[in-house]
């Protein structure tokens, strides 16, 4: 419960103060009971009167720059941050739009890792992925997934992985036990491919402003291989053949399975497959256009991503496809009618002009592995049934929970509309960073 946003959205109704914080004791009585009366009453008057000090305009102009927000008038939910479709690629792309220095790979590259070219011609890579929203009850599948999560992204990049680093938040009601059973999950998968956990941070999420027990959370990793090793997407070739492992998934199924009442499938994703296959990939680099991860919005979303910073086209094969996913898995799937393209299935995608040789070394390391398809033309088409159709993302991935199918995956009818605002919240956002990195290179001076 964000008390701080409670008291914000009621005082900029109009509301009384009293009367805002008098709703307000009675929430934090909800998620506090140990507190009494009077200790809901004044928390709350305290919250009320700092919201209120807080919201007078500042009559410095460069601290009241610094403390106007860039305002789309675009919620996340509206166009679809963390949805992994049209809107949060197209948010991405913005984000990568607001950085000034260009890295040897980074944010508007669009790929799965970023990394900087040391004097040696070596490269070190770097991840970083969100927990799952869902798993906040499961600490230690979040930790789990979260870590794999960023290690394969540091992997497919042909980075050898050399440690992780979280960061997790519990609100100030959660029990400390989360933040250890998230430890223990993290260092599951740290302990499985030999990459230590380096560094960490835990805070309140929210301080005192926010009560309850939720869970918000990341992972990050590290890896290092050479310049000329880097798979990048930007790498992929007309041409080339693109393999898929077999795939179990990772939070997002275990969030279908749990929301669904399918908890044995969870099972299903406890794997480090992913790591054995890319380190199988390793021995055979030099043959390698490029790697990926099936994750954003599937392999729907993966593969339009994929083409637009390869400026090429896919022809991909549905039913090796799903033959490639886990059966348990794909029975879920099935059952729950959620489409198995469109939601991330933890399998690694190869790009090859000599598929039999990365075959042969992946399907050494134990891992089920095929063609699916080959790169050509310009556009991405899946050929189901013995016909092409166009590939494209939607405007989310696939609805994998109830919720989700109630909040749909159809795309906004003013979605042009969204994107125009974001463009202009993003434009304002550049200018207010240049101009306070004017200011302070100026004060540097003084």
């Amino acid at each position: 419960m964000d008390l701080e946003g409670f008291a914000r959205r009621g005082l900029k109704r109009k509301r009384k103060a009293s009367a805002v914080a008098s709703d307000l004791s009675e929430l934090i009585l909800e998620v506090k009971p140990h507190l009494s009366k009077k200790q809901a009453v004044a928390f709350a008057n305290a919250v009320v009167e700092e919201v209120e000090k807080s919201s007078v305009p500042a009559r410095d102009e460069i601290v009241s720059d610094v403390l106007r927000i860039p305002l789309a008038g675009v919620s996340m939910g509206e166009i679809g941050v963390g949805c992994r479709g049209q809107g949060d690629f197209f948010v991405h792309r913005e984000i990568a739009r607001i950085g000034g220095l260009k890295p040897a790979l980074g944010p508007s590259d669009q790929d799965d890792a970023g990394g900087v070219v040391l004097a040696n011609k070596e490269v070190i890579l770097v991840s970083v992925d969100g927990t799952h929203s869902r798993l906040s009850e499961w600490p230690f599948l979040a930790g789990f997934h979260v870590a794999r999560a960023a290690l394969r992204d540091v992997l497919v990049k042909g980075g050898r992985p050399l440690g992780l680093f979280v960061d997790v938040h519990l609100a100030d009601d959660g029990d400390v036990g989360k933040l250890l059973d998230f430890s223990a999950g993290v260092n599951a998968v740290s302990e499985l491919v030999g990459a230590p956990v380096l560094a960490g941070s835990t805070l309140r999420v929210g301080g005192d402003m926010v009560a309850g027990d939720r869970m918000v959370s990341c992972a990050g990793a590290v890896g290092m291989t050479l310049e000329a090793n880097v798979a990048s997407r930007s790498r992929v070739k007309q041409g080339d053949y693109i393999l898929m492992t077999r795939g179990a998934g990772g939070g997002t199924i275990c969030t279908a399975a749990i929301f669904s009442g399918n908890h044995e499938v969870v099972k299903e994703t406890l794997n480090v497959d992913f790591y054995r296959a890319c380190t199988a990939v390793f021995n055979v680099l030099d043959c390698v256009s490029a790697m990926a991860d099936v994750t954003n919005g599937g392999i729907r979303g993966d593969a339009h991503e994929i083409s637009k910073s390869a400026n090429v086209g896919m022809k991909l094969e549905c039913e090796k496809i799903i033959s490639l996913v886990n059966p348990r898995v794909l029975a879920l799937l099935e059952t729950q009618k959620i489409d198995p393209l469109g939601v991330s299935l933890d399998s690694l995608l190869v790009f090859t002009k000599h598929p039999e040789k990365a075959m042969r070394e992946i399907r050494r390391a134990g891992v089920q592995v095929e063609i699916i398809g080959r790169v050509e033309g310009r556009e991405c088409v899946l050929v189901k049934n013995k016909k092409e159709e166009p590939f494209t993302p939607l405007f989310r991935e696939s609805a994998y929970t109830k919720i989700k199918k109630l909040v749909g995956e159809s795309t906004p009818k003013n979605f042009n509309e969204l994107l125009e605002r974001v463009k202009q919240a993003t434009q304002q956002a550049i200018e207010k960073k240049n101009k306070i990195v004017e200011f302070v290179r100026k004060k540097k001076g003084e």
